[in-house]
């Protein structure tokens, strides 16, 4: 273990002072983590809210930051009695390292289709100074079980801390995004949160972190904030014009074998964002960095289209890409011109945690409660769909495209629209009317 005289105090807009610990410091110091002092936390958000310029960086030091509460409250009322100190060491440095393997610019290319931040972790762990880092702390397997606890695949009982409906990752950056983008959206009762987490032991005697029912009220205002964010800044329509605009980039660099997603994974913002206005479609590199993103030619709220439409727009980045390319030819315009966006994140207000109710009866919160106490959950899927934006965005704002044609473009399946490219089908028809 290092020595437990040493630690760092960093300033905090959020949080104040933040504490780093012996065995985080050379954590902090080593390349891979430094790396995300220049790998923005929400992407392209700051051409929208110029003061989301905020990094990766912090919000790992701010969850860091949370996982030392957290633990701190738990421990003063004797609920981590017999849960080994070293699990507690973990528990914060999982905090600290959620999100080490992130690509620049957020979550885009995950959906662009690359492998997930949490599957390139493993990577990074392997460079040698985060290495000798983590085997500085003299923890046995450090590295397996990091990963586990970031992938939720862990034991612990207190891997609800850092991967579950009310992990410490989500209270970080849903009040830090609040905070940057100067909104009142993610407003978060961080205190009374902390104070609600607690160990419950099920009926088989396994143990897990859950939440007293007093603080029930504040999850759920946890995850209002969360539906809020989302409707209004992650996915706020030029947001989301200037990610499929960089997705389409990367995608081109990657198919024309200029780019490797391995160097992507490793590279920040800037040094992407200059490698990509020296390769492939310049001109979209550089109406990017000036912000002449593209305009909307439609856009469709998902509570306007049948249920499971366009599903297949977020799970096939490869399909998606065919599709717009043909509708831009259909408009007689060049590939590249028509993006098609259409975001997901079912899992936006899922909630699976154990509750503590006031009589000291133990039961589980889940999504499909209907009871009075989690109300919000009743509603959880409308509030999904309500946020969600079927949009196409186009190079030039006197591209039309027939929304009659699109809703039925949409309403296919991922298999039928394969097969209409490969047969050379027209892909805008609008259905004849009745």
């Amino acid at each position: 273990m290092g020595s437990r005289g040493q630690f760092e105090v960093i300033r905090d807009p959020l949080w104040n002072n933040i504490r780093v610990d012996a065995e985080a410091l050379a954590i902090v110091d080593s390349e891979p983590f430094q790396r995300l002092r220049y790998v923005r936390q929400l992407g392209h958000a700051f051409l929208v809210y110029p003061g989301a310029t905020h990094s990766r960086f912090e919000h790992a030091l701010g969850a860091y930051q949370l996982a030392g509460r957290a633990l701190g409250l738990l421990g003063e009322r004797g609920e981590l009695e017999g849960i080994p100190g070293v699990e507690c060491l973990l528990v914060r440095l999982a905090a600290l390292l959620h999100d080490i393997g992130h690509y620049p610019f957020s979550h885009a290319l995950e959906e662009a289709g690359l492998p997930s931040h949490e599957a390139m972790a493993a990577e990074h762990f392997e460079h040698p100074e985060l290495e000798a880092a983590l085997g500085g702390t003299g923890i046995p397997a450090v590295v397996r079980r990091l990963s586990d606890l970031i992938g939720g695949c862990d034991g612990s009982p207190l891997r609800g801390l850092i991967s579950g409906s009310l992990d410490l990752d989500k209270i970080e950056y849903l009040t830090r995004d609040a905070r940057m983008c100067g909104v009142p959206y993610g407003t978060v009762d961080v205190d009374r949160l902390l104070h609600s987490l607690t160990i419950i032991e099920s009926p088989d005697r396994t143990r897990a972190v859950g939440v007293h029912e007093k603080g029930v009220s504040a999850l759920e205002s946890l995850l209002f904030a969360k539906y809020q964010m989302y409707r209004n800044v992650y996915w706020h329509h030029a947001v989301r014009s200037a990610t499929a605009m960089f997705k389409r980039l990367v995608r081109d660099a990657i198919h024309h074998g200029e780019l490797e997603p391995s160097w992507i994974a490793r590279s920040t913002d800037e040094t992407l964002m200059e490698a990509l206005q020296r390769v492939g479609d310049r001109t979209l590199a550089e109406r990017l960095r000036r912000r002449r993103l593209y305009k909307r030619s439609l856009d469709l709220p998902a509570t306007g289209l049948r249920a499971g439409a366009g599903e297949w727009i977020h799970t096939h980045p490869d399909l998606v890409e065919r599709v717009e390319n043909q509708i831009a030819e259909e408009l007689g315009s060049p590939a590249g011109s028509v993006l098609l966006d259409f975001p997901a994140k079912p899992e936006m207000l899922s909630v699976e945690l154990p509750l503590l109710t006031n009589d000291g009866r133990t039961e589980t919160l889940t999504t499909a409660r209907v009871e009075g106490r989690f109300g919000i959950q009743r509603v959880a899927e409308e509030l999904h769909t309500a946020a969600r934006r079927l949009r196409i965005f186009v190079a030039d704002e006197e591209l039309a495209v027939n929304r009659q044609a699109v809703l039925a473009l949409v309403e296919r399946t991922a298999d039928e629209i394969a097969e209409g490219l490969e047969e050379g089908r027209a892909l805008l028809v609008a259905p004849p009317r009745a």
